[in-house]
């Protein structure tokens, strides 16, 4: 009967446990990130009576005779699940789904989070603000983040300074319309004619296009078979971060067969709005800076041409090859240098003589349809970081007063093979445990997670089944103890059979 009492007992401290843990999960209903636990029981060993046996002859087998001797707290299990975002309209904070964790460090200790309530601090640095937690990443070299290399504090300063940069590259982009019309004929010629014709304002020419349409111009050459210029502009910077408008021409060329003028896959890239040009022939083109000093842009006029399915050729080799690049050249006067914008550094060495600048056509394409050519360099002015903004990858990028996106860091995450396995370090803080699993550090979407930016991940917790869970905690609670005072009645009426 002694059996009885401790069998209660054992109940009675097993629900005590299973309480505690509904009320700290309803204690911590509104807390960032926080993950429910679950507390589970199992049967203590139970006391055998007889041993069981088996059937023979006309007998048969019997069962074993089992006592049990109460419940214990089998496991207290963390709840991974997500819990759902809340729009706090602060664009730090991060809320994070997936099975992954925030990477934070203090003093040399490494701590994992679902709590995403970050900011920056006065230096910079991107913190939990409540413990002053550095929150871990990969810093942005040049604009260009390496996320197989080591983590580290993520710090960007509002207000830190981009330096003017010289434009060196620029990527032509999109399409030039495969049905663009072609002079067919000058003043009135016929296409079997051939030559350049030159416009001035004094000897306008009419020009006859193979869509059956007349244009009247009033400057450049032009000859039979190729179509009038595209024009484009490129936005230089030079070292001072002052912009260089640069007109860019392209021009179809086509052939002319027994009179008549057929379309060739084959354009002609240059700084002059003459058609009468051919690849390697120097155009130049003049421009007055702030100074009023004349900088001479030269461009050896490139020929690219496209396949039948209006895609870049670029396998041929020789002197006929097409192009897939060209070299731009900027020169400026020997006695001056191009004129600081404002916020710029000063002065100090001088802008280069000669500034060369690669023009790449490799994305460009021939299709049917409107020309749809546009050019993205990639210098710029001096500017300002003013802003942030956070991807769902949690790549941040910097929005300068120059109106350059370039981005500063990523956020690291950590994944584990049992997230459950995790020891709880107090202030949303986990550590990593001999059960949890050594951590994977990579970007959210190498786990399939993915970050929010301007929210915060609120908790797991599920009000309507902790309380139905804390009613059947008290009852089973109420019902140990009912056992608990029913043996010690019982025990009572044994002792009192003496009297």
């Amino acid at each position: 009967m002694m059996r009885a009492l401790y069998t209660g007992a054992s109940g009675v401290k097993s629900h005590q446990v299973r309480m505690d843990a509904i009320g700290n999960n309803i204690s911590n209903v509104n807390t960032v990130g926080f993950k429910s636990s679950r507390v589970t029981f199992s049967d203590m060993l139970s006391q055998n009576l007889s041993g069981a046996t088996g059937g023979r002859g006309n007998v048969g087998g019997t069962n074993p005779k089992q006592i049990g001797l109460g419940a214990y707290v089998g496991s207290t299990d963390l709840m991974f699940r997500d819990g759902a975002p809340l729009s706090t309209g602060k664009n730090t904070d991060l809320a994070l789904s997936g099975d992954a964790l925030f990477v934070v460090q203090k003093n040399g200790q490494t701590y994992y989070t679902r709590d995403g309530a970050f900011e920056f601090d006065a230096a910079g640095n991107y913190v939990l603000p409540g413990s002053g937690h550095f929150v871990q990443g990969w810093t942005a070299t040049d604009g260009v983040i390496n996320t197989t290399g080591a983590v580290g504090d993520i710090k960007v300063t509002k207000g830190q300074e981009m330096p003017a940069k010289a434009t060196d590259n620029v990527d032509y982009l999109y399409n030039l319309d495969a049905d663009i019309p072609l002079v067919t004929g000058i003043n009135g010629g016929s296409a079997s004619e051939s030559g350049e014709v030159v416009a001035t304002e004094e000897n306008p020419i009419t020009l006859t296009l193979s869509d059956q349409t007349t244009r009247i111009v009033e400057e450049g050459s032009y000859k039979i078979g190729s179509s009038l210029p595209i024009v484009t502009t490129a936005n230089i910077y030079d070292s001072y971060g002052n912009t260089h408008q640069i007109p860019i021409y392209f021009s179809r060329e086509g052939e002319i067969a027994d009179g008549v003028v057929n379309s060739a896959n084959k354009w002609l890239v240059s700084l002059s709005p003459s058609t009468g040009l051919k690849k390697g022939d120097t155009t130049t083109t003049e421009l007055t800076d702030a100074n009023g000093n004349t900088i001479t842009a030269s461009l050896n006029a490139a020929e690219i041409q496209f396949d039948s399915a209006g895609k870049l050729v670029s396998s041929s080799t020789g002197e006929t090859a097409p192009d897939i690049s060209g070299l731009l050249t900027l020169t400026f006067p020997a006695e001056s240098a191009p004129t600081p914008t404002e916020g710029a550094a000063p002065a100090a060495p001088a802008a280069p003589a000669v500034q060369n600048v690669n023009l790449d056509f490799s994305e460009l394409t021939q299709f049917a349809g409107s020309t749809t050519v546009n050019s993205q360099g990639n210098g710029n002015t001096a500017g300002v970081l003013k802003e942030i903004q956070i991807d769902n990858s949690g790549i941040i990028t910097g929005i300068y007063t120059n109106d350059v996106r370039q981005a500063e860091a990523q956020v690291a995450v950590a994944h584990f093979v049992n997230s459950p396995g995790l020891l709880k370090n107090g202030t949303s803080l986990y550590i990593e445990s001999l059960n949890s699993g050594a951590p994977s550090i990579g970007s959210a979407d190498a786990f399939g997670a993915t970050i929010t930016a301007g929210a915060t991940e609120m908790s797991n917790v599920d009000v309507a089944n902790e309380f139905a869970d804390m009613i059947i905690t008290q009852r089973g609670f109420q019902s140990n103890t009912k056992v608990v005072t029913v043996t010690d009645e019982m025990i009572e009426t044994a002792v009192n059979m003496k009297r």
